[in-house]
C-alpha cells in the first residue's frame, strides 16, 4: 500500500513545498485538490514535474470549487459547469495516470435525511447519471488514469450511499478506468462493517480516503483501524491509502506520527 496524503492538509503554498515536506514526514504520494480558480499552466506543468523534483508520486487529482457536486443539478448553468470541471480533471488523469472522482451529488442536504437513508435513484437519473459517469471514463480510456466513485453520507448526499449501491452502477458499466473510492469517515456512518464492504467492493477498490469516525486523523476516533487493514490485505489492495480528515493540531507533529502508525498497519 501506497501512503499518501491530501493537499488541503500540508501547510505550504505550493505542491512543491508540500511534496517535500510530505517526503520529509514519510509519505511517498500526494493528492491534489487543486481549487479550479487557481488552475493554470505553471500548476500544471508544477504537478507534471512533481515525481522527479520531490520523489513524491501524484496519485489523485480532483478540482475543486463552489461548482464541484452539481453534474446532477436541475440548474442546467451550474450542471454544464461542473460537467465540465469534471472533464478538465478527467483529463490530467488521462495524462498522467491519476485517479479523481464523482458523486451524484455532494453538499450539506437540506432537509437532513435522518430516517431516510439510502434512497435509490429513479430510472431517469440513474440512466443520466450512468451515461454522464461512461462519458468521463471514455476521456480517460487506454490511459492509467481512472474515474471512481466514492459512497458519501447521508447528510452529502441523498442518493448512492453505500458500498453496495455505488459497486452496482460500477459494474453495470463495466469500463476498465472505473472502480470504486471507499472513505472510512463516509463508511462509519453507512456500513455496518466497514471490512465487510471492502471486501464485498475487492478488486473494484481502485483507491481509499482514511478519516477516523470523527473525520479525524486514523487512531483519533472510533474505528478499528487494525479490521480496515486486515479486509485490505485480504482484497490484496495494493493502491494509496490517502489521508482525507483534519489533521488533528499541527500537522508537522500529528502527519509524521500518523505516517509512523500507519506503517505498523501496512505491515502488520
Amino acid at each position: 500500500m501506497i501512503l499518501c496524503c491530501s493537499t488541503p492538509m500540508i501547510p505550504a503554498d505550493s505542491l512543491t513545498a508540500q511534496a517535500e515536506l510530505l517526503r520529509d514526514w514519510g509519505y511517498e504520494a500526494i493528492a491534489v485538490f487543486q481549487p479550479v480558480d487557481a488552475w493554470n499552466r505553471d500548476v500544471h506543468a508544477e504537478l507534471v514535474a512533481l515525481e522527479s523534483r520531490t520523489g513524491v508520486r501524484p496519485v489523485e487529482f480532483v478540482l475543486t470549487g463552489d461548482i464541484y457536486g452539481n453534474a446532477m443539478s436541475e440548474d442546467s448553468e451550474l450542471r454544464a459547469r461542473c460537467r465540465d470541471m469534471y472533464r478538465q480533471a478527467a483529463d490530467v488523469c488521462a495524462e498522467l495516470g491519476l485517479v479523481t472522482e464523482i458523486e451524484f451529488e455532494y453538499g450539506p442536504q437540506d432537509p437532513m435525511p435522518l430516517f431516510d437513508p439510502y434512497q435509490q435513484l429513479t430510472s431517469a437519473q440513474d440512466q443520466e447519471f450512468t451515461a454522464f459517469y461512461a462519458e468521463l471514463l471514455d476521456r480517460v480510456a487506454g490511459s492509467e488514469g481512472a474515474v471512481l466513485l466514492e459512497p458519501l453520507n447521508r447528510y452529502e448526499s441523498r442518493y448512492l450511499n453505500s458500498v453496495a449501491d455505488n459497486l452496482d452502477v460500477v459494474t453495470r458499466v463495466a469500463h476498465p478506468n472505473a472502480g470504486l473510492l471507499p472513505d472510512t469517515f463516509h463508511m462509519s456512518i453507512e456500513e455496518s462493517s466497514i471490512p465487510d464492504a471492502l471486501r464485498l467492493a475487492s478488486a473494484h477498490v481502485r483507491h481509499v480516503h482514511l478519516g477516523d469516525s470523527n473525520r479525524l486523523l486514523p487512531g483519533y476516533g472510533a474505528l478499528d483501524w487494525d479490521g480496515i487493514f486486515q479486509a485490505l490485505r485480504d482484497i490484496d489492495y495494493r493502491g494509496a491509502i490517502n489521508l482525507e480528515c483534519s489533521t488533528s493540531g499541527d500537522p508537522a507533529t500529528t502527519l509524521p506520527q500518523t505516517a509512523a502508525r500507519l506503517r505498523e498497519l501496512i505491515d502488520a
